[in-house]
């Protein structure tokens, strides 16, 4: 027996977005870094989530009562596009496409050092890295994970990275 999802306790706040796309089905929004997004623990509000529902538009359900639209999610401190659905049967269709792969996700990233060699595939298994619970590393008994990376550009002490997680 399935219970009906529980109401939503998220309290719609204004927060400025910087919108991308919209349809009836999608929104694409531009998320800064710093902004969590959805409730979770030591972030109760002041989320993307938060700033959706002050839009007063339908968002959908599959997500759940705390994350309503959200299909998928970047960290907190990482800015990039976020896809919304803003019914069920366009979230079913977006998470239809990560789960097989379909999308192609592009990450830059400003990394202390000089990768070598410049351009390569690192792999591993990828969790909760024991001493730093916020963050993630290769660990023992981690989810296989395979990104491509390239160098774009070169700093003293830093390099800027593509990063494309396969």
């Amino acid at each position: 027996t399935l219970l009906p999802p529980a109401a939503s306790e998220i309290v719609p706040q204004r927060i400025d977005l910087h919108i991308l796309y919209e349809d009836d089905a999608l929104l694409v929004v531009d998320k800064p870094a710093g902004l969590p997004v959805h409730p979770a623990p030591g972030h109760p509000d002041r989320t993307l989530v938060n700033a959706l529902q002050a839009r007063g538009q339908g968002l959908s359900t599959l997500g759940g009562s705390e994350r309503p639209g959200v299909v998928h999610r970047l960290d907190k401190d990482t800015s990039g596009l976020v896809l919304i659905a803003k019914d069920d049967p366009a979230h079913r269709e977006l998470a239809r496409q990560f789960a097989e792969r379909e999308t192609e996700k592009a990450y830059i990233a400003l990394v202390r050092g000089h990768p070598r060699p410049p351009e390569g595939v690192l792999e591993g298994p990828i969790g909760r890295d024991p001493r730093h619970r916020q963050r993630m590393a290769i660990v023992e008994g981690g989810r296989e994970a395979r990104t491509a990376y390239r160098v774009l550009a070169a700093f003293p002490g830093y390099s800027l990275v593509e990063a494309r997680p396969e």
